[in-house]
């Protein structure tokens, strides 16, 4: 998974207008305590970061 489809999936998910702040001040346990966004720019795989947001938000599995 690229950055931009990262992206695409946050947005989808929480609103264009919500997705960025949303990644910037949640603390996920799964990225060790760190923010999504603290996570991307540390170099951590979009794909993670995103399977540990899926199970944040607990959406369906058809976002996974």
């Amino acid at each position: 998974m690229r950055h931009t489809e990262f992206w695409q999936r946050m947005e989808q998910a929480l609103g264009a207008a919500y997705a960025r702040s949303w990644a910037s001040s949640v603390v996920l346990a799964d990225l060790d305590r760190r923010t999504a966004q603290q996570a991307i720019d540390e170099g951590v795989a979009p794909k993670q970061v995103w399977l540990a947001v899926w199970r944040q938000l607990e959406l369906p599995d058809r976002d996974r």
